[in-house]
């Protein structure tokens, strides 16, 4: 088995992703005979529903669905509503009379695990849906993740015989896929596991560019055991120390969206299940779905940062994952995203502070264009352009952002303009509000 780059470099600010590799590796042919079709799924924060109706769980379900994604992983904690939004949210996957599927995934940074009698709350979630139409089942079982719990013993000897008591023991038949944060070459002592969910291969933990080196580690080290991967579109957290604490981003250069998909779609045949990071994560940024909900007290850097614009390029990113060919394009179009406010600018009302790794972005517009057949490509903000020729299929570019600007896109074809499209909100600001390192998003229609 190989790994194979989907990619090659045009000029130092363009890079082509060439459809016809996808086929021309031989990933084409394999999926013809693979079992089974790769799998992708969003981790929805149930901590932040406790505004939802049921109608609102439904239009979350309907919106998912018709852009590629087969199931919710419902991140549930320890506040006494939550249960109650599970609960909806199934209530309105079935009244939606889709194939969307629901599971649960146990954040075990709040609910307790110290005792025997944590495992009630826990075997509670896998009774009540077991039998539930829209319970994502796998092998027959019922699949069920965790955030974290490598630490949880149940009151048992070890943390594997706590989690063989609370997932494996008087309930159901699970197959237990959890995020333990521990080294690949332990997975071996938790026999409980039927295969393991890499939360941080989303995003690059360094200065360096996106890779599937973390992925390969955890596929070697699972053997004959499944996999999921994470897909992250970005990261960044801007709480104080008299809040959560967490003040940092992880590096979403290099187009990071684009090059995971392309990285996960080369390798799909190694990875059964990916986990969209997030649909609703305000506080972390990494959030696709629409702003609602109750946000944990992220509004300073998420309200007017919508994510929706990058929906239409993972559907694209996804029919390619799932059925090894990117789908035929039937319209131009352009997904833009951008920080913006200058690495290095400062914010003296601020009183956060910039983030930690903030030095490990540079100040870049991010561009990607979907194409029905060759055309010329530029992208402006103010005087700053980058004009190319671009073939059919999926181009990556990108413009450096320096002064104050309005960000543009302009596709031309011959003497027809395709697109033309200059968000009204996408401005560069050299003087920034606040340390916001949080992505503007936006896609032409």
């Amino acid at each position: 088995m190989f790994a194979v780059s989907l990619s090659c470099f045009a000029t130092p600010d363009v890079e082509i992703a060439r459809e016809d590799d996808l086929a021309g590796t031989g990933l084409a042919e394999r999926a013809t005979t693979n079992t089974t079709t790769p799998i992708v799924f969003a981790h929805h924060i149930v901590g932040n529903t406790y505004n939802y109706t049921t109608s609102i769980w439904a239009k979350d379900i309907a919106l998912a669905a018709s852009k590629g994604i087969s199931a919710f992983a419902l991140n549930v904690g320890s506040d006494s509503w939550e249960p109650q939004q599970v609960a909806n949210a199934y209530a309105a996957a079935k009244s939606n009379n889709t194939n969307f599927k629901l599971f649960v995934s146990l954040d075990m940074t709040s609910l307790p695990c110290s005792s025997a009698s944590n495992i009630a709350s826990v075997q509670s979630y896998i009774k009540s849906y077991a039998s539930h139409p829209n319970q994502f089942l796998y092998n027959g079982k019922v699949f069920l993740s965790t955030f974290s719990g490598e630490s949880c013993k149940f009151g048992a000897s070890s943390v594997n015989q706590g989690w063989i008591n609370a997932v494996k023991t008087n309930v159901p038949s699970v197959y237990f896929v959890p995020s333990f944060f521990v080294a690949p070459n332990t997975f071996s002592t938790y026999s409980v596991i039927d295969g393991m969910f890499n939360w941080n291969s989303g995003w690059p933990m360094g200065n360096y560019s996106s890779n599937f080196t973390s992925d390969a580690q955890y596929i070697s080290a699972l053997g004959s055991k499944s996999y999921m991967a994470a897909q992250s579109p970005w990261f960044f957290t801007h709480y104080g120390v008299n809040s959560y604490n967490k003040n940092f981003i992880y590096r979403g250069d290099d187009w990071l969206f684009s090059q995971r998909w392309e990285t996960l779609i080369a390798n799909r045949t190694k990875v059964p299940f990916t986990e969209v990071v997030s649909w609703n994560d305000y506080g972390e940024s990494h959030y696709i779905g629409p702003i609602e909900g109750q946000q944990p007290n992220s509004q300073a850097w998420v309200n007017g940062f919508d994510h929706q614009g990058w929906f239409d390029l993972m559907t694209y990113y996804i029919t390619a994952y799932q059925t090894g060919k990117y789908p035929t394009i039937s319209k131009d179009r352009v997904f833009l995203w951008a920080r913006l406010y200058p690495v290095n600018a400062t914010a003296p009302l601020d009183t956060v502070g910039k983030p930690t790794n903030y030095q490990l972005t540079q100040d870049y517009l991010w561009g990607v264009t979907l194409l029905m057949s060759p055309a010329n490509v530029t992208l402006s903000c103010g005087s700053t352009t980058n004009k190319t020729l671009a073939p059919a299929g999926l181009t990556k570019f990108k413009l450096p952002l320096s002064t104050n600007c309005s960000v543009t896109a302009v596709v031309v074809r011959g003497t027809n303009t395709t697109v033309n499209f200059a968000p009204p909100s996408f401005k560069f600001n050299t003087k920034p509000p606040s340390y916001n390192f949080n992505a503007f998003v936006a896609a032409s229609p």
